[in-house]
């Protein structure tokens, strides 16, 4: 069974911070909106792919590594990966190889203009 980076750490690091498992807390990596803990987790849980997707990239792309597993899983994030890859920005190249998936080209080819 392969196991990747990420699903082999997921374990040893504890959180930054206690107050992330708190609803009411505004999280350091949603720095750019009033969001809180509570609310990222709506955003995650909502039945709109693109907008689970928006967050769950903002995550990633934003928070500490032994952060995100707060809020999803690895699993969850191949799931969303059409979804998400779109988010990340430069994280996206890192993300992929932690969780095992295949980059995708960010833009698509297809997404030119000719």
């Amino acid at each position: 069974m392969y196991l990747s980076p990420v699903d082999r750490v997921l374990t040893v690091l504890p959180p930054t911070s206690a107050a992330l498992s708190e609803d009411e807390t505004r999280p350091y990596f949603l720095w750019w909106t009033e969001a809180t803990v509570g609310d990222l987790r709506r955003y995650l849980a909502d039945a709109d792919a693109d907008k689970r997707g928006y967050w769950l990239g903002a995550l990633l792309r934003e928070a500490n590594t032994r952060d995100v597993w707060l809020f999803t899983s690895p699993d969850e994030v191949r799931k969303e990966w059409p979804h998400v890859v779109r988010h990340l920005g430069r994280t996206r190249e890192r993300w992929a190889w932690l969780l095992g998936v295949a980059d995708a080209t960010w833009p698509p080819p297809e997404a030119y203009v000719r």
